[in-house]
């Protein structure tokens, strides 16, 4: 089939590998326009992008999806589009150009956390499991019928950097498998249940702000979830502090939340919660380098007492 790709960031760099590498025609692929990153500010391309150019395949980065859009896209005749992240609605116009319709990954287990942060939400949910979704397009987000469905057991020790990376190749294998179905006239899909979908929102830079007394497994699950962007933080005597990685120490506590009550040598630097305490094993000061817990102790002797989250 002569297949139109669109996603942007590099979870979806294995979905246009695989359709790459199958009997499939990838006639384009589409993706964000290029944007400003690091302290530079300096012109990025996206990681599909990236990846499109060394395989040699036409790209199509548009700011909107309008008329001409549709008419770059029209001429390269797509039968079918394949999308993964890409990151903007498709209106019924542009959809109107896939004769054989089309598809979407998604990486969970729909109807459940539906929208742009479904990986994060499952680890901020403690869901015992995930999974990936090929679901047809639909005018309401993610709410189209399922073409195939796979369960990704969790351990709760995720971070969303780690759980896209086992994803990514397993939407990649089901997407092409799902397109060859299409094209041998056998695919069926059945629709969702839509009484039972749940949501996801946008994930902003602020949602990374530790609340020192949510419960220890809690402000744990954020430390996962917003790893890498934004990162879960606090402030450590005003200063900007990122926690990279923790773990919750069951106790009974009862203390001031946000109090550094001693440093563990087997575990590391032990906070207060608003249940148990939770111990920082990587940490970052603004401006320097993360730091496992027994060098970020090193350098702040008077570590303990000191009540993080405050000004």
């Amino acid at each position: 089939m002569r297949v139109l790709f669109a996603g942007t960031p590099s979870i979806a760099v294995p979905s246009l590998e695989a359709l790459a590498a199958s009997s499939h025609e990838v006639v384009g692929v589409l993706t964000a326009p290029d944007r400003p990153s690091g302290r530079g500010r300096a012109l990025r391309p996206s990681a599909v992008k990236s990846r499109a150019s060394e395989l040699g395949l036409p790209i199509l980065a548009f700011d909107r999806l309008g008329s001409a859009a549709r008419a770059e896209v029209e001429a390269l005749s797509p039968e079918l589009l394949a999308c993964f992240a890409y990151g903007k609605i498709f209106g019924p116009r542009f959809l109107a150009l896939f004769a054989s319709g089309a598809l979407n990954v998604h990486p969970s287990l729909l109807p459940r956390h539906r929208g742009p942060a479904p990986i994060p939400a499952a680890i901020l949910a403690g869901d015992r499991e995930t999974g990936v979704t090929v679901q047809a397009v639909a005018r309401e987000t993610d709410a189209g019928d399922v073409y195939a469905q796979e369960r990704i057991p969790l351990t709760a020790e995720e971070t969303s950097e780690s759980l896209a990376q086992r994803v990514a190749p397993t939407g990649a294998r089901m997407l092409v498998e799902v397109i060859d179905a299409i094209a041998a006239g056998t695919a069926s899909a059945v629709p969702q249940d839509h009484s039972s979908a749940t949501h996801t929102s946008v994930v902003r830079k602020e949602d990374g702000r530790i609340d020192w007394t949510l419960s220890a497994v809690q402000i744990d699950r954020m430390v996962r979830a917003y790893t890498p962007w934004p990162r879960a933080h606090t402030t450590l005597r005003g200063e900007h502090l990122a926690v990279l990685a923790s773990q919750p120490v069951p106790h009974g506590g009862g203390g001031r939340p946000g109090t550094v009550v001693r440093v563990d040598t087997s575990h590391g630097i032990l906070v207060e919660t608003g249940n148990d305490l939770l111990a920082l094993r990587k940490l970052q000061l603004q401006s320097r380098k993360p730091l496992e817990w027994r060098s970020f102790q090193n350098g702040v002797p008077d570590l303990v007492g000191l009540v993080l989250g405050g000004p």
